[in-house]
């Protein structure tokens, strides 16, 4: 399963160096290991080190380039500009990292696999953190369901990638603390099934609220809303731009809910795509319409840059939300 929320984290602190080639470095570690592949994009933060709110540099959406990381790539150049400022200081590099994950015979893609941040406090304090969103390195994945096959083939490919990291920086790694998904180690994950995971379907009982909590954020608050749940089947239809599935809208089969259901492995598209088809719902809502009524109206508005189209090519009845919604978060 793909999450919202880290599965697992890892820290490093090295002997300081340069933020780019550090974060570059860390990427090519994990590039090396084919679980990191192109795309993906960077954001920068610069901050008075005294005073948070005195931000003097704030990016998002910088290009990594192509050839990744080379001196003339957006990213390097915001950093080098970056560097030129003057002042205690505090420097946050982050890089949502997609990659692919694997199944016996098949590979998937998520657009955020892992995320790598380097953070560097008055030029001498740095502070690597990896931070991975999928459950493909554990024995039993996030909803409790064990799963041999997969671990076995993705599993090694996480420790050789940590490994690889801590001998590039110089420094072993120390694990994040325990989650509500799993317990991180210095070579990738503990086993659950020694001591039990902390939660029955953790992804079930979490995922849905944290979708909700990242969709909300993109949203004014609203009264005009459909049911977000139901306990009916559910009748369905993607949501794609540029050939990618970024999600599910939905209405029940009885008309008593609609919304809609981010696939996890697109990444903040997902989100960002959710956020105007829930508007929609919304008006739709406000005009009264019934549930089955208002995924019609959908599938017949024209494509919208940020958001996609509503296609009726792969549109279908899930016997349950639930099972959407498994179906949102798998690949």
């Amino acid at each position: 399963m793909i999450t919202s929320a880290p599965v697992g984290t890892w820290v490093w602190e090295p002997a300081a160096r340069g933020i780019a080639g550090t974060a570059a470095g860390v990427w090519h570690q994990l590039a090396g290991r084919d679980l990191v592949a192109a795309g993906g994009s960077a954001a920068l933060r610069v901050s008075d080190a005294a005073d948070p709110r005195d931000v003097r540099v704030e990016l998002s959406g910088l290009d990594l380039g192509a050839p990744l990381w080379a001196p003339d790539s957006p990213v390097v150049r915001a950093v080098e500009r970056a560097d030129a400022l003057e002042g205690d200081l505090v420097a946050v590099l982050r890089v949502d990292c997609p990659g692919t994950w694997l199944e016996p015979g098949r590979s998937h893609r998520a657009e955020k696999l892992f995320a790598v941040q380097v953070e560097v406090w008055g030029g001498t304090l740095l502070v690597v953190t990896l931070e991975t969103y999928s459950d493909a390195w554990l024995t039993v994945d996030t909803r409790g369901r064990e799963q041999p096959g997969v671990h076995a083939l993705n599993a090694p490919r996480l420790a050789a990638a940590l490994d690889g990291i801590s001998a590039f920086l110089g420094t072993p790694p120390t694990p994040g603390d325990e989650n509500r998904y799993a317990i991180p180690s210095e070579t990738g994950f503990a086993d659950p099934r020694v001591e039990g995971p902390a939660y029955d379907d953790a992804w079930g009982t979490f995922e849905r609220l944290d979708r909700t909590r990242l969709l909300d954020s993109r949203l004014p608050r609203c009264d005009e809303e459909y049911e977000q749940v139901t306990e009916a089947p559910v009748r369905y239809a993607p949501v794609r731009r540029d050939g990618v599935t970024l999600g599910y809208v939905w209405a029940a089969t009885d008309d008593s809910a609609a919304g809609y259901v981010p696939r996890t492995a697109a990444g903040d598209a997902a989100f960002d795509a959710g956020a105007v088809w829930l508007s929609d719902l919304r008006r739709a809502r406000g005009r009264g319409l019934a549930p089955l009524c208002a995924l019609e109206l959908l599938l017949r508005l024209p494509a919208r840059a940020r958001a996609g189209i509503v296609s009726g090519a792969g549109s279908g009845t899930a016997p349950s939300l639930e099972d959407l919604e498994e179906r949102s978060g798998r690949y």
